[in-house]
C-alpha cells in the first residue's frame, strides 16, 4: 500500500494514508485523557486541564524554591489532524502551567504561570498515534 510516515520533528510528521485513519487513530490515542473537545471537522482533539506533581523548580535571582505552594502543574494537550490532499499531518502541542507565587501580595501573585511544555509528553503522544497507524498497516519510510 502507498502509507509512509514522513517526520517534520518528533512532534509534527506528515502521514501519506487517509485521513479517517489517522483521525482515528488519534482519537483512540487521546481516550487515555479528559478530551474536551473533538471536532473532526477542524481536525482538532484537545484535553482538559490534568493537575500533576511538577519538579521542584527554582525561581528569581537567587533560584529559591517556593514553599507551601508545592509543585503543582498542570498540561492539556491539543491534537491537530490536518488534511493537505493525500497527505495527513499531525501536530501534538502542550500547554503547562506551573502553581505558585510571583512576587507581591496582590490577587495576582499565587495564579497558574505558563512554563515549558514536556517534551517528553509530547512525543510519548505522538509515539502512541505512530503505533496505532502502523497497526492498521503503515509502514515508516
Amino acid at each position: 500500500d502507498g502509507c509512509r510516515l514522513f517526520p517534520k520533528d518528533h512532534l509534527d510528521q506528515y502521514v501519506v494514508w487517509p485521513y479517517d485513519t489517522v483521525w482515528t487513530a488519534a482519537t483512540d490515542t487521546m481516550k487515555a485523557y479528559p478530551v474536551k473537545l473533538k471536532d473532526k471537522e477542524s481536525g482538532v482533539i484537545e484535553t482538559g486541564w490534568t493537575e500533576m506533581e511538577g519538579e521542584e523548580r527554582g525561581y528569581g535571582l537567587f533560584q529559591r524554591t517556593s514553599t507551601g505552594f508545592g509543585n503543582k502543574e498542570r498540561a492539556r494537550m491539543i491534537l491537530t489532524v490536518k488534511r493537505l490532499n493525500e497527505v495527513t499531518e499531525v501536530i501534538v502541542t502542550e500547554n503547562r502551567e506551573r502553581w505558585h507565587l510571583k512576587g507581591g501580595v496582590t490577587s495576582q501573585a499565587t495564579k497558574w504561570w505558563p512554563i515549558e511544555p514536556s517534551e517528553e509528553a509530547m512525543a510519548a503522544i505522538m509515539a502512541r498515534i505512530n503505533t496505532k497507524i502502523k497497526d492498521q498497516g503503515c509502514t515508516s519510510s
